[in-house]
């Protein structure tokens, strides 16, 4: 492994790891850096969401055209989200109406229609909405027949409230318009999609103790319509794949001629496939796609794999080997890479030119415009998800690294290793860094290999950092996601020891000085960890699962059944549950242990975090626990964000034995 160098002009001199000045300041993580998403077109308009965390979390949409620049798409104050299935996404949606958004602190259904004449929108009004209804995966009937939308009802069993494709219609007043009801009777609706004559709706419906990464259902039905062309109800469901069970299915998509497209991974690993015109007996056909895993996890709604263009081209989007690329397949069926690193598949202006989200190892994300039919390729930035730019020497870039799990002789575990990196300090000479070990959450999700602060942090004080991609994780196939099938909180966690002995084993980081970070179902890893493991010097858990029994009787209707998979039928298998609880592990612990949590959190309740606090407090292992006001599973405010970073930072100092240097000028 070689060591990154700085430039001539710029000497580094030997500092203890951890006390490096660095650029990325609490202020530029926590205030100044702004989170950017979900990116769409609509004409020759660019848009997408942006969260600011100095305005309390609160989601914005932006756009961006030729000539206005990029500004505010909706009046001040506006706040975008839903907790559909608690993790949101497809929040708004853009078409010739207008501009459809969930507001996310009432749930109703908003609608700032676009005038005919000028172009403008005018001020948005309310749509839908009422106590206990959420709204997600919002889409425009491209015919005008009002807007589509997955909508879960909590009015009558807030414990399992009940899921439907809905019909929003923009003549109706919101005290009339709870939706008028296309299909209900699944657990679960997500990706609604209708053929471009107008005529089918495709979606995807699964229903427990099934996760949409293990089985769902691909279905199509007609649509009726009013002699004015407004959606009515629909015919008849058909349901074209994944009857059997044992198939995840998702994002179906038509093509401009009509062709359904979904991705499935009935080969053993997420790929794209085509059903026909979406007839029943048309089965599934493979298309042509690039090397690597198209598809990811739908935790949330509105993510995008693939995109079909018009004149038979398409875009993917692929994981092979931990790294993601983006390719377009020509309607000649040679494939051309994008520029960049796209965190989505990109989408079409109504010129051909492609926008997406960059997402790169080595800069901050910025939303990026291409013409790929340009001679040559022209690409440029849109906008920046911050004003301030760190320089390349004080940016860690990914090793992916491949290292033994269980008994065989052929490295299969995956990770990235990210080396302290710095223009203007280095390591002290026969010394080795301290390393911190990250756990995603999910635990059904992936390390990526693009920047993220959750690393730069660390790497740019002179920690190394390792981003572990355990048995379970996506973009390796079906059966490395199911290697967790009743294994979470032991393979997990055997993968992340093994990566971590790897390392120390190549004599990249100082074995004394490791610590294990993870946040959710990656927190509830940290603590089985230092339980089964004295590689570890220090744990933090970032709301993390601590009883297992307590979050399968209290957690909500997305994941009640999640642990079934993961751990066991409940209640039939308690005694596993209690086994593999950290709270039943606590005896076991004695490294010290930060706990940071959300006062609101709705998945993984503070309960969990104060029962963890109280078991290790009762053995005597150090334990500190971070309460925090205001937030959920996941935080959004500058206050929080800053504070959780600069005290995890100052609880390695305590425990590693140096003292954090000032921000940086």
């Amino acid at each position: 492994m070689t060591e990154q160098s700085a430039p001539p002009s710029t000497p580094r001199r030997p500092m203890p790891c951890g006390a490096w000045p660095s650029p990325v300041t609490a202020a530029l993580v926590a205030g100044k850096t702004l989170t950017l998403s979900e990116v769409t077109a609509w004409g020759q308009t660019v848009y997408w969401l942006e969260r600011r965390s100095a305005e309390g979390g609160r989601t914005v949409l932006m756009r961006w055209s030729e000539r206005e620049g990029v500004a505010e798409a909706l009046p001040p104050q506006t706040d975008i989200g839903t907790r559909v299935h608690e993790y949101g996404g497809g929040a708004y949606a853009v078409g010739a109406p207008g501009i459809a958004y969930s507001d996310r602190k009432s749930g109703a259904v908003w609608l700032a229609e676009k005038n005919t004449s000028s172009g403008r929108i005018a001020p948005p009004r309310q749509l839908a909405g009422e106590a206990g209804l959420r709204f997600a995966d919002l889409r425009f009937d491209p015919m005008g027949g009002g807007l589509l939308a997955v909508r879960e009802d909590h009015r009558h069993n807030p414990a399992e409230p009940q899921a439907a494709l809905v019909a929003l219609d923009p003549g109706t007043g919101p005290e009339q318009n709870e939706g008028l009801v296309l299909v209900s009777g699944a657990d679960f609706y997500a990706a609604p999609a209708l053929s471009p004559d107008g005529r089918l709706l495709a979606w995807i419906e699964w229903s427990h103790p099934c996760m949409p990464w293990e089985s769902t259902r691909l279905c199509v039905a007609a649509l009726e319509r009013t002699a004015s062309g407004a959606l009515a109800g629909l015919g008849a469901a058909c349901v074209l794949a994944g009857a059997e069970g044992q198939e995840s299915l998702l994002e179906p998509r038509w093509t401009e001629d009509g062709r359904l497209l979904v991705i499935s991974d009935r080969s053993g690993a997420w790929s794209v496939w085509q059903a026909g015109r979406g007839e029943a007996h048309a089965g599934l056909t493979p298309c042509r796609v690039p090397p690597g895993e198209i598809g990811q996890p739908a935790w949330v709604f509105g993510q995008r794999s693939y995109q079909p263009l018009p004149g038979g081209a398409c875009l993917f989007l692929s994981v092979r080997d931990g790294e993601s690329q983006t390719v377009l397949r020509r309607p000649d069926g040679t494939f051309l890479p994008v520029p960049g690193q796209p965190e989505q598949c990109p989408v079409p202006l109504a010129d051909g030119r492609l926008v997406w989200l960059d997402a790169p190892p080595d800069a901050l994300p910025r939303i990026m415009l291409a013409d790929m039919a340009a001679e040559p390729q022209q690409v440029r930035s849109l906008y920046h998800a911050a004003t301030a730019v760190l320089q390349a020497q004080d940016i860690a870039c990914p090793i992916s690294v491949r290292f033994r799990v269980g008994e065989g002789d052929t490295p299969s575990g995956h990770a990235f290793f990210y080396p302290p990196t710095s223009r203007t300090a280095c390591v002290p000479e026969g010394e080795r860094p301290p390393l911190i070990v990250q756990v995603h959450g999910g635990p059904t999700a992936r390390a990526q290999d693009s920047f993220s602060f959750k690393v730069q942090w660390w790497t740019s004080r002179g920690f190394a950092v390792l981003d572990v991609n355990y048995g379970g994780s996506t973009g390796f196939g079906r059966a490395w996601r199911e290697r967790l099938r009743g294994q979470w909180g032991v393979v997990d966690v055997a993968d992340c020891i093994a990566a971590c002995a790897h390392v120390v084993q190549e004599g990249w980081v100082d074995a004394r000085r490791i610590a294990i970070r993870g946040s959710s179902a990656g927190g509830m890893t940290v603590l089985v960890a230092l339980a089964e493991s004295s590689l570890f010097a220090a744990g933090v858990s970032l709301y993390g699962v601590t009883d297992l029994r307590a979050l399968a009787a209290e957690t909500h209707k997305f994941e009640s059944r999640y642990l079934d998979g993961l751990i066991g039928p409940w209640p039939e298998s308690e005694p596993l549950y209690l086994e593999r609880s950290p709270l039943c592990k606590v005896a076991r612990i004695r490294a010290p242990v930060l706990l940071f949590q959300g006062q609101e959190d709705r998945v993984v309740p503070l309960s969990q975090a104060r029962a963890m606090a109280d078991a290790l407090e009762k053995v005597g292992t150090s334990c500190t626990l971070r309460e925090f006001p205001g937030e959920g599973h996941g935080f959004r405010q500058e206050s929080t964000i800053r504070t959780a970073f600069e005290e995890e930072l100052a609880f390695y100092g305590r425990l590693f034995g140096f003292e954090p240097a000032g921000a940086e000028a």
